[in-house]
């Protein structure tokens, strides 16, 4: 009996023993439960903080569209405006540049009816010139009266104008009394234009000894015929080079000094060959003035002759001399 209830008393005591352990597990158990709730807010707060940073970031990828947008917007605008600009400025250039080249034209216009007014006029006044100028050469002075003896076959006469060209007529007289030009060639003949002589090297580079002449530019006008001095380009170079025109050239008058012009014989400058310089060139056999008195060479004895055709056998084999 003693036993049992000693038995008794200790299993009585047991309880006592594990209700702490009971405790400590309950406040275990509560501590994880906190655990588990406080994660499952900080989730929920992440999964809240995540939502809300998605839905800043796409608000703040529509504000950027939206301003990208307006940028593009306000871009084409700007270029829209720019190429207005642009085509605004072409069209008035385009303008300005068609009014620039009509007062171009009219004032081109305006220039060659005042070229061609001025060439009337100067021919107009040459034309009552010359009627006071131009004479029968029987009642020209004969100091004044200028003779070419051609190699192409006869005599050409020149009246010269000491009243237009004093110093060029005088030249010209003192080199044909000296002989200088005879012999010498026709070194530049252009088909329509002239025939130019008076250089003793045949290169259209020589001259006298004399010194040059200077201009005595006139209205009377380059007319076939007419004679005038060739010059470089100094106006004031005129030596001794002078050159006959074969058809009316205008665009040489006050630039060049006219100062004579064929009264008889254009036929046998017309006949001299053509060249810069000609290959067979025509020459002055003789020049002199009417008061020399000085006859006609024998233009047959004197004359070039002809270039000897070359046969087909002569073309095939070697040329014997």
């Amino acid at each position: 009996m003693p036993n049992i209830l000693k038995s008794l008393a200790a299993l009585s005591f047991i309880p006592m023993l594990l209700a702490p352990i009971t405790v400590q597990a309950q406040d275990a158990g509560a501590a994880q439960q906190s655990s588990i709730e406080a994660d499952r807010e900080a989730a929920r707060v992440a999964r809240q903080a995540e939502k809300e940073a998605a839905r800043v970031r796409e608000q703040q990828e529509k504000e950027a569209e939206k301003a990208a947008k307006a940028a593009q917007k306000e871009e084409d605008k700007k270029a829209k405006a720019a190429e207005k600009e642009a085509r605004k400025a072409e069209k008035e250039a385009k303008e300005a540049s068609e009014d620039k080249d009509k007062e171009a034209r009219k004032a081109a216009r305006n220039a060659e009816k005042e070229a061609q007014d001025q060439r009337d006029n100067n021919a107009a006044e040459a034309s009552v010139m010359g009627t006071s100028l131009v004479v029968s050469p029987d009642k020209a002075d004969p100091d004044n009266i200028l003779y070419l003896d051609l190699s192409t076959g006869g005599r050409v006469t020149i009246q010269l104008y000491p009243e237009i060209a004093p110093n060029h007529v005088e030249r010209i007289k003192t080199l044909a009394r000296q002989g200088f030009y005879d012999g010498i060639i026709f070194h530049r003949v252009i088909d329509g234009f002239m025939a130019q002589t008076g250089d003793p090297t045949g290169t259209g580079t020589g001259g006298s000894d004399l010194p040059d002449v200077a201009a005595e530019f006139n209205k009377f006008p380059h007319l076939r015929g007419s004679v005038s001095m060739a010059r470089a380009q100094d106006p004031n170079s005129a030596n001794s080079q002078f050159f006959i025109v074969f058809y009316p050239r205008f665009s040489l008058d006050n630039s060049y000094t006219n100062f004579g012009r064929v009264i008889s014989g254009m036929e046998y400058v017309d006949a001299v060959p053509r060249g810069e310089p000609p290959s067979n060139p025509a020459k002055i056999l003789q020049a002199s003035l009417k008061s020399q008195n000085k006859p006609e060479p024998n233009y047959a004895a004197q004359a070039q002759p002809a270039e000897r055709a070359i046969s087909v056998d002569e073309l095939n084999a070697p040329i014997s001399n």
